[in-house]
């Protein structure tokens, strides 16, 4: 495990290079104040939007070019903040930009219900009339689309306008968990002291000492019952906010709302969860693989993260992950290899664990900066696999972003999620192909069959939560930190059947950031589903499934996400994709046993 560094004591080449956006916190605050100036500019065609076609152009073109001063104000503040969480000067920058993001929202807030308030015969009419317009059409047609939810320009102005207070609820998370909360220091099996971190956890949960595994688990979750009730009050409000706003806007549910935005039916989620808990035995599968190879009577919550493999994990350092990687990618073409590997020499990556940095890992930037990565790199299988992820996304971004206006270069989570897991998986065939080290394989498979564990199940687990949970308030019923526990257990239950679910696990809600955005991890199942089909095709049929996903990663939002997958070949309004992951996890479950 990579020790933790004080930053300063960390080569420059394993940090990312923000002085790439503004060359001082002097030149961040121009862009500030240039981003007001934009805004005003913008109020001032507040009533005109639909006059006429040189007017329209005008109001789409000064709204881009806000939203993108913004955007990197917003980065650059928000990874500063992220490198030392507890810095009051980057707090103070972020809680200034997102202010400055609220009031960007505030004062375009007029446009859209202009544009709905004009038929969309009058707005073909303007789009004939200017050749320029002619690349808003789909955006146009969107936001015709979401006529029935938008309000008046009053209404979205007092919204935007409040878009700082509603999101109280995951800025108190996380101060609560980045800055403010400290786990206890506990001894390892060699008798030396270790921090537990929310970066580490995982990582000590796969040390071979049950003991300690336990001993950890247990301390780690008695710290979150010291905070249980704050916790349970900011996810309580972050789920009233989600539901009164969809009441607003007019939507049944929250969900509702959430999907509507890319064009989701609430149907592809269900399908998601229902066809997860209709094959829950292969879970359970694997869990029994897992107690056998631990050689446990029964398999208790801290050994779920070990490794089946009945070994250590290897070291993989930082250097020989970024070379998997780049060699795994190839056959997605020499242009791509190339780009993933200029763009781990060109410092995307924050790479190394530091004291007060964000914990896990994000791709970020924007449409005028090079791709960021954020990493708390640990020197394991895992780490290198997170890598492989991370450089997934900040690809898309970057090959969006050359291909396509800003007006689409926003792809939508849905499809973000594939381009990751994709790589995840080009990483698994390339590593089994390549090292002959047997217990290096062996790790490799239980990572794959990991991320089958972890992200198709547990993440459907955490979707059906997030659902129970605001269905809990849309029918008037209490979301207490006792009512959380008691649904988050139920489903734990029912996910480890085999297992020993004991009641600290029902805390785990209260360490899962995405909660705050709602209605989010699902993305992570139907991510994975979608990227095996796509990683299958692109390994058996070569050239033809390589065009068509490199299509997809330049595409942004030019169509709607289910569009762009299905004319990369995937249905994901079917329960297909789904199932077709799930016959690999029995494949490699078997594949697994076999080795063991």
């Amino acid at each position: 495990m990579a020790a933790v560094r004080p930053r300063d004591e960390v080569p420059e080449e394993y940090t990312w290079d923000l002085e790439s956006i503004y060359a001082s916190d002097e030149e961040w605050e121009t862009g500030f104040e240039e981003a007001e100036a934009t805004i005003a500019e913008l109020t001032a065609y507040e009533g005109q939007t639909t006059t006429n076609a040189s007017t329209l152009l005008a109001v789409l073109e000064t709204y881009e070019d806000l939203m993108r001063q913004v955007s990197t104000v917003h980065a650059y503040a928000r990874m500063r903040r992220d490198e030392n969480t507890a810095a009051d000067r980057y707090q103070g920058y972020t809680t200034r930009a997102e202010g400055l993001f609220s009031q960007a929202q505030s004062a375009a807030s007029f446009i859209d219900p202009e544009i709905q308030a004009t038929s969309w015969g009058a707005i073909e009419e303007l789009l004939a009339e200017d050749e320029d317009l002619a690349i808003y059409e789909h955006y146009l047609e969107d936001i015709h689309r979401l006529k029935d939810h938008t309000r008046s320009a009053e209404i979205e102005s007092i919204l935007a306008d409040l878009g700082e207070v509603l999101s109280t609820g995951q800025d108190v998370y996380t101060m609560l968990t980045n800055a403010d909360m400290t786990f206890p220091t506990v001894e390892d099996p060699d008798g030396e002291p270790v921090e537990i971190t929310l970066a580490n956890f995982v990582e000590l949960q796969k040390e071979r000492d049950r003991g300690f595994r336990q001993h950890v688990y247990e301390s780690f979750y008695d710290q979150w019952g010291e905070v249980r009730n704050a916790v349970g009050t900011a996810y309580r409000n972050s789920v009233k906010a989600d539901v009164k706003l969809a009441r607003i806007r007019g939507y049944d549910t929250a969900r509702e709302a959430a999907l509507d935005g890319p064009n989701i039916p609430t149907e592809v989620y269900d399908t998601l969860v229902e066809t997860v808990w209709d094959n829950l035995e292969l879970v359970h599968r694997h869990a029994d693989l897992k107690r056998r190879a631990l050689g446990v009577d029964e398999l208790a919550m801290w050994d779920l993260y070990m490794p089946i493999t009945r070994s250590e994990s290897p070291t993989v350092s930082y250097e020989t992950a970024t070379d998997h990687v780049v060699a795994a990618v190839a056959p997605l073409g020499e242009e791509y290899q190339s780009q993933v590997a200029d763009g781990i020499e060109s410092r995307w990556i924050d790479v190394y664990e530091t004291p007060n940095k964000r914990s896990g890992a994000y791709s970020g930037g924007t449409y005028d900066t090079q791709p960021f990565i954020l990493m708390n790199y640990q020197e394991t299988v895992s780490s290198m696999y997170t890598l492989a992820h991370e450089l997934g996304h900040s690809l898309h971004s970057e090959l969006t972003s050359e291909a396509q206006p800003y007006v689409y270069s926003h792809y939508e989570i849905f499809v973000a999620e594939v381009a990751s897991m994709v790589n995840e998986s080009l990483l698994t065939a390339h590593l089994l192909d390549t090292v002959e080290d047997e217990r290096f394989q062996r790790h490799v498979l239980n990572e794959y069959l990991e991320r089958f564990r972890s992200t198709l199940y547990r993440q459907a687990m955490f979707a059906d939560f997030e659902h129970r949970a605001h269905r809990r308030v849309e029918e008037g019923k209490a979301i207490t930190a006792n009512a959380l526990d008691e649904l988050y257990h139920e489903l734990k239950a029912d996910l480890y059947e085999p297992a020993a679910v004991d009641d600290r696990i029902s805390r785990e809600w209260m360490r899962i950031p995405h909660f705050y955005r709602a209605f989010y991890v699902y993305q992570y199942c139907t991510g994975l589903a979608a990227s095996v089909a796509l990683a299958s095709d692109i390994l058996e049929e070569g050239e033809p499934a390589v065009d068509r996903y490199r299509t997809f990663l330049r595409s942004g939002s030019r169509q709607y996400p289910l569009e762009l997958l299905e004319d990369a070949g995937v249905d994901m309004r079917s329960p297909a994709p789904i199932e077709s992951a799930l016959e690999v996890y029995d494949e490699y479950l078997d594949r697994m046993e076999s080795l063991l």
